[in-house]
């Protein structure tokens, strides 16, 4: 089981998505728990973040530590041409 944890930039984020976008992604969020066995997440490479969720239009980008088991929510974006 994982820990997870939310960077301020990311609760700020979620704060300003619609109410029902939000909590579509604050479920699948909470899947992470299970973290490697979750569905829609893909390992990045040449990226800061080592990590994305897909939820919809939207990207959660997260750091895992693997010896601690602890899950670091960074960003929660639209995906756009700038995301990545």
């Amino acid at each position: 089981m994982n820990t997870l944890t939310w960077t301020n930039k990311a609760r700020k984020q979620l704060l300003k998505i619609q109410r029902q976008d939000a909590a579509r992604i604050y479920a699948q969020v909470g899947a992470l728990a299970d973290f490697p066995h979750c569905d829609e997440v893909k390992r990045l490479t040449n990226h800061r973040y080592d990590y994305r969720l897909r939820v919809g239009r939207y990207r959660v980008f997260f750091n895992h530590d693997g010896a601690v088991r602890i899950i670091s929510i960074e960003e929660v974006k639209k995906r756009d041409e700038r995301t990545y």
